[in-house]
C-alpha cells in the first residue's frame, strides 16, 4: 500500500534499492509541492509588519499546530529549530544549567545519540554530574534502574524513544512516570519513533520532545523541540528573540512549512504504513537469518521500530559488504550515519555487549515510504553470496565452525 496522492507514486531514489531511510529520507513529493511557492518568492519574513509578513506568520503558526498535533501537545510549546541536533542541545543545555541552583545532576542512557551524549559531557566539564544508565542485551533501560539513579539534586532525565542504530524501542511511558513521580523534567529524543509509533507527550509524561523533519519525510534542516509549559529553558542562540525568545534567528519558513505538511501526512497514514513496513522487515529478517550462517539480530525483536533491521555478521567486515551492495545498486548502512565519521567502535554495540568482531560486521537496513517487496528480494538475492565471497578471503572462523 503506497501513500495516497498522485505525487507519492514517484520514487525519489530513481530505481536504486535505498534502505538507509534512517540516514536520510527522501522528501515526499507532496511536501515539495507545498514548499515550492515559499522557495520561489512572494513570501515575507514572519517578523515583518506588512501583509506578506502577516501571511508568513500565519503559515508558520499553521505548521506549528500540525507538528504539535502529531505528538498530542499544545502548539504553544513547540519551538522550531534547525534540526534534531540543535533541539537535543537546547533541551540538555537549556534545562540543566538553568536549574543549577536546585541541583547539578543529569540522568541519561549509555546508548543515546551523540547530540545528547556530547552536550552531557560538556555539562560534566562545567562541574555537573551525569549518570549514564546501562542497558540490557536488547538495548533497553530498566525503569527501576532509572528510579535508583535519581538523586535529590537531579534536574533532568533524558532517554531516547528508540535507538537509531539497533532499533530498540524504550518503555517511555514507564520511564516518564518515574520522572513525574520525582518531579524531574523528562526529555525524550523522539527521532525515528515519532511518526512511526504512537507517541503522546501527555500520555507518556514527556516534558521535552525532540523531533526531526526529515524523519517525517520532510526537508532536512528543520526540527523542533516541544516543551511543556512551566519548563524553563536557557536560550542557546541569542538574537532577535524569535520562537518566544528561546531560539533566535529568522525562521526557515519553507522547511518549517514542509515539516508541517509532512507531520500532517504521517498523522493520517502511519498505521497502515507501520503494518506494511513490519511485513517487509520481518520477511527480510527471517530469510537472512536462514540464509547466512553466523548472522544475528541486534536489538529487541519484539520492541522494535517497524522500519528497522540491524544485524551483526561474524567473520566479515561491514564496510566491505556495504561497498559490494552499493556496486549492485543497494544502499544500506553500518551504525549511525551521524557517528560514522569518528571511525570509533559503536558505543551502542559496546553497551549491549557485542564483541569487537560483531561490531565490525554490523549492518543496518532502514525501510521507508518507497520501500517495496522488490527491494527486499534484491537484498535477499545479493547479500548471502556477498557475505560468502568475502568470508572466503577472511582468516576468521565462524563460531559454529570453531566449536
Amino acid at each position: 500500500m503506497e501513500p495516497s496522492g498522485a505525487l507519492s507514486s514517484r520514487r525519489p531514489d530513481r530505481g536504486r534499492v535505498y534502505l538507509d531511510y534512517g540516514g536520510l529520507a527522501p522528501v515526499d513529493p507532496r511536501v515539495v509541492a507545498v514548499m515550492r511557492p515559499f522557495l520561489e518568492g512572494g513570501v515575507g519574513n514572519p517578523s515583518s509588519l506588512h501583509s506578506l509578513g502577516s501571511a508568513a506568520r500565519e503559515s508558520l503558526e499553521a505548521a506549528r499546530l500540525k507538528v504539535a498535533r502529531l505528538v498530542g501537545g499544545s502548539a504553544a510549546g513547540l519551538l522550531f529549530t534547525s534540526g534534531a541536533t540543535e533541539a537535543n542541545n537546547l533541551a540538555i543545555k537549556g534545562v540543566a544549567p538553568r536549574a543549577s541552583e536546585r541541583g547539578r545532576h543529569v540522568v541519561t542512557s549509555s546508548i543515546e545519540h551523540m547530540s545528547v551524549l556530547n552536550p552531557c559531557r560538556d555539562l560534566e566539564k562545567g562541574g555537573m554530574a551525569v549518570t549514564y544508565l546501562p542497558v540490557d542485551a536488547d538495548g533497553r533501560v530498566d525503569p527501576d534502574a532509572l528510579r535508583r539513579a535519581i538523586r535529590p539534586d537531579t534536574v533532568l532525565i533524558s532517554i531516547m524513544a528508540a535507538n537509531g542504530e539497533i532499533g530498540t524501542v524504550q518503555e517511555i511511558a514507564q520511564l516518564g512516570r518515574v520522572a513525574r513521580e520525582h518531579g524531574i523534567p523528562f526529555h525524550v529524543d523522539g527521532v525515528g519513533a515519532v511518526g512511526r509509533l504512537p507517541l503522546s507527550v501527555e500520555e507518556m509524561a514527556v516534558d521535552l520532545l525532540t523531533l526531526s523533519s526529515n524523519d517525517l519525510y520532510g526537508p532536512p534542516g528543520a526540527g523542533a523541540l516541544w516543551v511543556r509549559p512551566g519548563v524553563k529553558l536557557l536560550p542557546q542562540i541569542l538574537g532577535g528573540g524569535q520562537e518566544g525568545g528561546l531560539r533566535s534567528g529568522t525562521e526557515n519558513l519553507p522547511a518549517i512549512v514542509g515539516m508541517g505538511v509532512a507531520a500532517e501526512l504521517v498523522r493520517a497514514e502511519w498505521r497502515g504504513e507501520r503494518a506494511r513496513l513490519c511485513r517487509l522487515r520481518d520477511r527480510l529478517l527471517s530469510e537472512l537469518l536462514a540464509a547466512i550462517p553466523g548472522c544475528r539480530l541486534t536489538g529487541s525483536r519484539a520492541q522494535r521500530l517497524p522500519h528497522h533491521l540491524s544485524l551483526c555478521l561474524h567473520a566479515v567486515k561491514a564496510d566491505g559488504v556495504l561497498m559490494d551492495l552499493d556496486l549492485h545498486g543497494v544502499g544500506a548502512a553500518s551504525g549511525s550515519a551521524c557517528a560514522s565519521k569518528t571511525l570509533e567502535p559503536s558505543h551502542v554495540l559496546r553497551a549491549i555487549g557485542a564483541d569487537p568482531e560483531e561490531q565490525e560486521g554490523s549492518l543496518c537496513f532502514t525501510l521507508g515510504r518507497w520501500s517495496t517487496a522488490g527491494d527486499i528480494e534484491a537484498v535477499l538475492e545479493l547479500l548471502p553470496p556477498i557475505v560468502s565471497r568475502l568470508r572466503a578471503f577472511s582468516p576468521k572462523v565462524l563460531p559454529s565452525a570453531a566449536s
